[in-house]
């Protein structure tokens, strides 16, 4: 099967998180010379196929493509059934063709179609990390999977997470990191009161007042060369009984901070602190996501600019934009991990499709980049010695 063909066999399977829809019965069948590890947690299925190449007796260089075959709900407004794939005029149309199980179909069959050199004098782990669980909660998704390898063992030492990177052209961008995320509500308390008896109440939102224009909008640190500024993004603000002659007992704000490893949760908590001084008022926050970041020197990514390069005849920018992904799991045990894949233009819309040139191109660059990994596992300290000169 081609990569368009496995892609579309994906597509049809309807794996809105956390279903899983008996998807990797499929993935199996594409890779059965793998060695199976399958997990299931909270509910989330996931799957773990590996093999071994060349010389066991030496240090192996394990290397993993990871994704998830889980897919947002598809929405109204569909021009084709978003779970039957339709090809039309150089496109895939259907739910999750960009999100992300192009670059799913793009690493199986590369790993499938993986032929060791007779020079391959190293030890090289192959292997594939799936969940259905990326798009909700993830609680039982890729990082329960990375702690069960990690107590046996097996966590690789690079990873590639083949999430829709490009922005304009195939090949333009690859994720070296990604920001935190953290959530906040504030309720700030005041007296609920008739509007005409100004001085028997407390109204919130006067309280607030000006302080609003401290925390909307607001930049908590200037950024840097990799990450763009903290910015406090206000997402709701309610209070009050939806009349006009009676003032609300309290006022709740919600927002997101989207952050740069120079802003942290207590950073935020001071700050809110600051500006609300004097007032009587809550503040929680709770911290989805951690900031990560792969070092520029780091091997995999020099690699993989270089064959990118050459497929694509131009050299991608290192960007850290974005939501959150899997990656950040990978990082936190230790992997050296960046994210590439196809263009990201239409994801978790109505009508997701994907270039059928860009999937093409995806299947060449992951083929390219295993058959570099061959020639070099028998110097696996150069190549890692490279990592070792980060920043």
């Amino acid at each position: 099967m081609t990569p368009l063909e496995v892609l579309s066999q994906l597509v049809s399977y309807p794996t809105i998180t956390p279903k899983e829809c008996g998807a990797y019965a499929f993935v199996r069948s594409l890779l059965p010379d793998f060695e199976v590890f399958a997990l299931e947690c909270e509910g989330v299925k996931n799957l773990f196929l590996f093999k071994h190449f060349g010389d066991r007796s030496k240090k192996p260089l394990h290397f993993c493509f990871a994704g998830h075959i889980d897919v947002v709900p598809p929405g109204e407004g569909w021009e084709s059934s978003p779970f039957v794939p339709e090809l039309r005029e150089g496109y895939l149309y259907g739910r999750g063709t960009q999100d992300m199980k192009s670059g799913v179909s793009a690493f199986l069959c590369a790993l499938r179609d993986f032929k060791p050199t007779k020079d391959q004098k190293g030890h090289l782990i192959l292997s594939a990390l799936l969940t259905s669980d990326e798009e909700g909660p993830g609680i039982g998704g890729t990082q329960a999977m990375l702690e069960a390898l990690s107590q046996k063992g097996w966590l690789p030492d690079m990873a590639i997470v083949a999430e829709p990177t490009c922005r304009e052209s195939m090949g333009d961008t690859i994720k070296i990191g990604r920001r935190g995320s953290i959530n906040g509500l504030i309720e700030i308390k005041g007296i609920q009161g008739h509007v005409a008896y100004p001085e028997k109440c407390q109204n919130p939102i006067e309280l607030l007042g000006e302080r609003l224009g401290k925390i909307a909008g607001v930049y908590l640190d200037e950024g840097d060369a990799v990450f763009a500024p903290s910015k406090l993004v206000v997402t709701d603000m309610r209070g009050g009984l939806e009349v006009v002659n009676v003032t609300p007992p309290n006022l709740k704000l919600m927002f997101n901070v989207r952050h740069s490893t120079q802003t942290d949760l207590q950073k935020v908590q001071s700050y809110i602190d600051g500006v609300l001084k004097g007032l009587r008022y809550e503040c929680k926050l709770t911290q989805s996501s951690l900031p990560f970041l792969t070092s520029k020197n780091s091997a995999l990514i020099h690699l993989l600019q270089k064959i990118i390069t050459e497929v694509c005849t131009q050299t991608p920018k290192l960007d850290t934009g974005g939501g959150t992904s899997d990656a950040r799991h990978l990082s936190a045990f230790g992997v050296e991990v960046v994210e590439f894949g196809v263009r990201n233009d239409r994801i978790h819309s109505v009508n997701e499709r994907v270039c059928v040139a860009d999937l093409e191109f995806l299947y060449k660059i992951f083929l390219d980049l295993l058959c570099h990994l061959n020639v070099q596992t028998d110097t696996q300290s150069d190549i890692n010695s490279r990592s070792d000169d980060g920043e």
